[in-house]
């Protein structure tokens, strides 16, 4: 009996000494590759606002109206001048953290036009070492905004300004083109899986770990947003698409493997399309959206699930937005919609917290800050917890969507277009024998 005590007081020790070094270990791990300041929104009780306290919420509003002023552009740059200090200041995680992250790469475009500030917390909340950045600045913008972004992507290898900017302008082609000068400028970067595309006026809902399991568990499949086919009213002037393209339209915001930028960049088909899109009103929500959902086309990862009759409604995992005008959309905490989108707030936090989306879309520095604060804390917080191995991420999900398991694979992709080559061989043959003739 004595014995049998005496082994189970040194298992309780042995078991005692593990708990205290695993503890140390992870409290060494997060020293090591987190920032020494953690995001904590002292002012408020974040977590009673994910859960939807109001009388936490009321409080949110007096501390909105007391916090300090945000720093500026100037404030910005002068930090950004000590890249190591300004690193230090904003939190950036300069770790991979794990190999899985590590070996999935992801580029990005973000446009943007103001809010230094809030740009600077969106770049920090999506760094990653391994990640490449695209950074389009709007013509429209200050000298001054425009030195703030270059001293902001001087500090990182992986960061960089367009090579050129246009003047981007709500329903014009101009709203695509930043898109696609940021691909044509991330492609050299051979390592890249999948290109997202964002403005300056959003903020992730996951972390780059689990932005990294759901796009591996998409498996190649591209995220585009679909809801209409029928568009006589917005190709009267520009005439049928070229190439027997069937016309969609869906939104601009995508997620799409690295063959799908290919296409696009690369393809005589493609740019044929893009010239006809320039005679199509909003034409950045017609562009990505046809090419993704004409599978005949041979894109890797384009979506070739069922269509009734003429309609398709295929909604993205690629942003959340809360529109008026959808017939599931919520009502709007704070009662601010700019063109019927709604601008996120603090009271929105409790939706925001159950969304399965990467993004979420729209935020304004000045109104949305308690939201964007708590949101930053909770990211974080996230990320810590999965790098220490204290939170799971369930991907079934994502890997179980419509458009993951209706898509076209790279065997389908590669038959299609070696059989269009093998066609417009031939038809170059008969071509030059009738001009012998």
């Amino acid at each position: 009996m004595r014995r049998l005590s005496y082994s189970l007081f040194l298992t309780a020790i042995c078991l005692s000494a593990t708990s205290v070094y695993i503890a140390l270990y992870r409290s060494l791990r997060t020293t090591e590759t987190f920032p020494w300041k953690p995001y904590d929104m002292k002012e408020v009780d974040c977590m009673k606002l994910f859960a939807g306290d109001m009388k936490e919420l009321t409080r949110s509003k007096q501390v909105h109206k007391d916090l300090p002023a945000l720093p500026t552009e100037k404030d910005i740059t002068r930090l950004a001048k000590n890249c190591r200090n300004f690193v230090r200041v904003y939190g950036f995680i300069m770790n991979f953290l794990t190999e899985e992250e590590r070996n999935f790469p992801i580029a990005y475009s973000i446009l943007v036009f103001k809010d230094a500030h809030q740009v600077t917390q969106l770049l920090q909340a999506i760094y990653r070492p391994q990640n490449v950045y695209c950074i389009h600045v709007d013509q429209k913008a200050d000298q001054s905004y425009r030195d703030t972004m270059a001293a902001i992507a001087d500090c990182f290898h992986n960061v960089f300004l367009a090579s050129r900017s246009v003047d981007v302008e709500w329903g014009r082609f101009t709203v695509l083109e930043p898109e696609l000068i940021c691909m044509r400028d991330l492609w050299p970067f051979k390592k890249w899986k999948y290109f997202i595309n964002l403005t300056g006026q959003e903020f992730p809902l996951r972390t780059n770990f689990e932005l990294v399991r759901i796009l591996t568990a998409y498996n190649g499949a591209n995220d585009v947003d679909t809801v209409e086919t029928k568009l006589d009213d917005r190709l009267s002037s520009a005439g049928p698409p070229p190439h027997g393209i069937v016309p969609t339209m869906g939104s601009v915001h995508i997620a799409v493997n690295r063959d799908f930028v290919d296409y696009v960049l690369h393809s005589p088909v493609a740019q044929d399309l893009l010239e006809w899109t320039q005679f199509v009103a909003i034409p950045d929500e017609t562009f990505f959206s046809s090419l993704n959902h004409n599978p005949q086309l041979g894109i890797r990862g384009s979506y070739k699930g069922p269509r009734e009759r003429d309609h398709v409604f295929k909604p993205s995992l690629t942003r959340f937005k809360n529109w008026k005008l959808r017939p599931f959309d919520h009502p709007c905490a704070g009662g601010l919609r700019v063109r019927q989108v709604c601008i996120l707030s603090t009271g929105d936090l409790p939706l925001l917290d159950t969304r399965p989306e990467m993004f979420a879309n729209k935020f304004y520095q000045d109104y949305s800050r308690v939201a964007l604060e708590c949101l930053h804390q909770r990211l974080y917080n996230h990320t810590k917890d999965e790098f220490l191995g204290m939170m799971e991420f369930d991907t079934s999900y994502y890997s179980n969507l419509a458009f993951v398991n209706n898509t076209v694979t790279a065997e389908e992709a590669t038959q299609i277009l070696d059989t269009e080559s093998t066609f417009i061989s031939a038809l170059n043959s008969l071509t030059a024998m009738l001009g012998m003739f």
